[in-house]
């Protein structure tokens, strides 16, 4: 029989160092949230390094690992240890020539139960990820695990309803937002505001169309490595939603935290049953979803 409870974390962590300490830091990380009870646990988007793509720097693609070895040897050993999902995104390189941003969803007996490549890539102002990432081909996916149904999206994804959509229809009981999102220092006293207002409103908004639990775990920390620049403050503030939107747990801006709630299979149940948007969907009507835009 399926889980009816379970707990999920999300850990939100400074990870502006080289790649063998932040793998120490977030092992010590998963251990702590683990022993305070949770089982499905989330590190943040891109965990091994700094924020790179500040830059296009063809340098920064040496940060790469291939599948199935640095990050899934140590995760998959630490997951079987402690009898826990977790969920690492990570800068795959899967050839020469062709790298994505992508997230292993490894189960409680270490093996992996899924793989997600981040589907929408950004090119904005020190987010130039089209330099370095190609869009991912395995499409939005619900993954089961030992202790429940998750969708993994990453980032960038978390801005469109259809990710968000696609992976619930398919089962998802959590979507997990793995997140490297912050201000530009210069822009956030005019736009800080708004800016985060609107990534929180828009994923509390996937869970209450979608009836879905929503967990983001975002990185903290001014990452300012590039010279003459002003980088990038990221704004920490992850959080954990439940299917009515409702704020389970939120992280402040500046500290390194773990937050852990309940995801309860039978309020979710009781959410749809009274709110039944997927009852009521004009499946009919929706074919033009898929153009660029309708003119």
């Amino acid at each position: 029989m399926p889980n009816k409870k379970y707990k999920i974390a999300v850990i939100q962590l400074n990870l502006n160092d080289v790649a063998e300490n932040n793998l120490k830091k977030c092992i010590s990380w998963v251990r702590d949230a683990a022993s305070q009870g949770a089982e499905v646990i989330s590190l943040p988007e891109l965990y091994s390094s700094h924020y790179f793509c500040q830059s296009e720097d063809v340098d920064n693609f040496a940060l790469a690992e291939p599948l199935y070895s640095t990050s899934f040897i140590a995760f998959s050993a630490l997951a079987k240890e402690l009898g826990v999902v977790i969920i690492v995104p990570f800068f795959e390189k899967r050839m020469a020539g062709i790298y994505h941003n992508s997230a292993y969803i490894i189960d409680t007996d270490g093996s992996e139960a899924g793989l997600y490549r981040k589907m929408h890539i950004p090119d904005d102002p020190h987010f130039y990820e089209k330099f370095y990432f190609t869009p991912g081909d395995l499409g939005f996916k619900t993954i089961p695990t030992k202790k429940g149904k998750v969708g993994t999206l990453i980032c960038w994804d978390q801005w469109y309803p259809e990710a968000a959509r696609l992976t619930a229809l398919q089962g998802a009981e959590v979507l997990f937002y793995p997140t490297a999102i912050g201000w530009h220092p210069q822009e956030k006293e005019e736009y800080g505001v708004n800016q985060h207002g609107a990534w929180m409103s828009v994923m509390k908004g996937h869970a209450v169309a979608n009836g879905v639990y929503v967990a983001a775990a975002n990185r903290i920390g001014l990452e300012q490595y590039l010279p003459d620049t002003a980088g990038i403050q990221f704004w920490g503030s992850s959080f954990i939603a439940g299917p009515q939107g409702e704020i389970l747990a939120q992280a402040s801006h500046d500290k390194e935290e773990i937050l852990i709630a309940e995801v309860d299979l039978d309020l979710q149940e009781n959410v749809r049953q009274n709110w039944p948007f997927f009852r009521d969907r004009r499946i009919d009507a929706f074919g033009d979803i898929t153009k660029r835009a309708i003119d």
